[in-house]
């Protein structure tokens, strides 16, 4: 019999080999950041890359969100392209250092070229879910302003006044749903792929089987990273993202590592159950 500790995945990867998850103590999450934040400091040559990456990104959103809203989602859609491919490269490094190797700014950003595919399906996946929130959150809009869509300015005075908790509760609960699907599907589905090479259904189950097998911790992990997310965007330019994005990105390797058994350990746990 398996040890109540593991689950076991029915797909397997490619060798063979099951995909099975680890009990996590209710404050691992603090544990994860603190070995993110050790790997930031091992590898800051590649972790500032990656942060002004990440800067840069912000700066352009918030700079069409000003002058053209209207083209606030096609430059977010162009971010779901690139930022896949930026926390692939912070996972790469991540393990390269648990690896005992050199962080290697060249190496991390074509570690992603043996899963160009999988990647390619997931960011689909991702996109498809954006705008499918992007319209939801126009039919919000649309039932709480009959006048029309309001300006720009009208949008930020709309979300934060508290005469207007319904069209905040709506919008809450809408951008909701949507984030936490997104959330559940990638928690750790890109640093599955990068690490046993699963295509990106496979990792999208993994990621869910993790949320819905301990989802107070997962939940606590979610709660942290929009709070330094939200910490850093409300700094003027952004400046926190340079930091906040490489750390969180390092972070995340080290939630994956401690929710899915690594594989040479696998081998001693099924004989366990046996």
């Amino acid at each position: 019999m398996a040890t109540p500790d593991s689950h076991a995945l029915a797909a397997p990867l490619a060798d063979g080999a099951p995909i099975r998850l680890r009990p996590l103590a209710a404050w691992a999450p603090f544990g994860w950041l603190r070995a993110g934040w050790r790997d930031v400091q091992r590898a800051w040559g590649v972790a500032l890359f990656y942060g002004l990456s990440f800067w840069a990104m912000a700066q352009v959103l918030a700079w069409v969100f000003k002058a053209s809203p209207e083209y606030t989602m096609s430059i977010a859609s162009g971010c779901l392209l690139v930022g896949p491919f930026l926390a692939m490269g912070l996972y790469d490094t991540s393990r390269r250092l648990e690896r005992g190797q050199s962080p290697d700014l060249g190496q991390s950003i074509t570690c992603w070229d043996k899963q160009l595919g999988s990647m390619g399906m997931l960011v689909f996946v991702l996109i498809v879910l954006e705008l499918l929130w992007g319209r939801a959150s126009l039919v919000v809009f649309a039932v709480f302003f009959n006048t029309g869509m309001p300006s720009t300015t009208g949008v930020l005075q709309a979300v934060f006044s508290l005469q207007n908790w319904e069209f905040l509760l709506a919008y809450t609960v809408v951008g909701g749903i949507f984030a936490a699907v997104v959330f559940g599907s990638t928690v750790v589905a890109l640093p599955l792929m990068l690490d046993r090479g699963t295509d990106a259904l496979t990792a999208a189950i993994t990621s869910f089987k993790v949320v819905t097998s301990q989802p107070g911790v997962l939940l606590l992990w979610a709660v942290l990273i929009t709070a330094l997310v939200a910490a850093a965007l409300v700094v003027p330019w952004q400046l926190p993202l340079v930091v906040v994005g490489p750390w969180l990105g390092c972070a995340t390797w080290h939630a994956y590592r401690a929710s899915v058994e690594p594989i040479d350990a696998q081998p001693a746990a099924l004989e366990e159950g046996c």
